[in-house]
């Protein structure tokens, strides 16, 4: 985040096609005071020119735009060299959901995480919150029925694959990352396994670094991709 006087300001830069949409969220944000819009671009080869002059905090980005689709724009910037102290733009996906059937793959790109369209203000902002202080999914529950509706993108995993990807998590860990492609917060999660949330983001963030992953978004991902939660059915451990 830049600092700015004595509080940490986000700042956001806007992409999309559509100037409405980009004017209608500038005009949410300009209202936060710990938020400020940098920039704009109405593509995704401009949002890469943006992003490498801006270097903002969080970058929402839509799928579908000419020159570049958000997608492998997504892709490039997770690819770019980080920034001095180590971070890179956070982008936050937008889509219609009924129609954004690449979403999985802005989240295996590196997003992490996203918006639908038609979000309310105070969910737009929060989620903007989130992504900035390093949490990845506004409404995990909502990832998950995204997942299950384009199962057939997701590939079938092997037993070998499963094994390698999976075999330096604890048996908590897997019922951790489980639950966790299944929708559940912290607290649901704690709930669920009987732990208190400190120790379940503990959990997280080992599941994090063994697999080496960035956050939430790209573990959800991972799960169903080795097969640890099928769409449409609960976790097996």
């Amino acid at each position: 985040m830049t600092e700015r006087g004595a509080a940490a300001t986000i700042s956001v830069l806007l992409v999309d096609d559509q100037q409405l949409v980009r004017t209608g969220f500038r005009m949410i944000l300009a209202d936060e005071p710990d938020m400020e819009v940098v920039g704009e671009a109405p593509d995704g080869r401009a949002a890469l020119d943006a992003a490498a002059r801006l270097r903002p905090d969080v970058i929402v980005m839509d799928i579908r735009m000419p020159l570049l689709d958000g997608v492998e724009a997504t892709r490039r910037l997770s690819a770019t060299p980080a920034m001095p102290d180590g971070t890179r733009p956070r982008v936050l996906v937008l889509t219609t959901f009924d129609a954004d059937e690449y979403v999985v793959e802005a989240l295996r790109a590196g997003a992490s995480g996203f918006l639908l369209k038609d979000v309310t203000p105070e969910d737009f902002v929060a989620a903007i919150r989130l992504i900035a202080a390093g949490d990845a999914l506004l409404a995990p529950s909502v990832t998950r029925r995204l997942l299950d509706r384009f199962r057939d993108r997701l590939p079938g995993p092997s037993d070998a694959a499963r094994h390698e990807r999976l075999r330096e998590l604890t048996d908590r860990e897997l019922e951790v990352l489980g639950l966790i492609a299944r929708g559940f917060s912290n607290r649901e999660i704690a709930e669920e396994l009987v732990l208190s949330e400190p120790t379940v983001k503990t959990h997280v963030s080992h599941v994090l670094d063994k697999l080496e992953l960035r956050d939430r978004a790209q573990a959800v991902v991972l799960a169903y991709e080795v097969g640890l939660v099928r769409p449409g059915e609960a976790a097996t451990f």
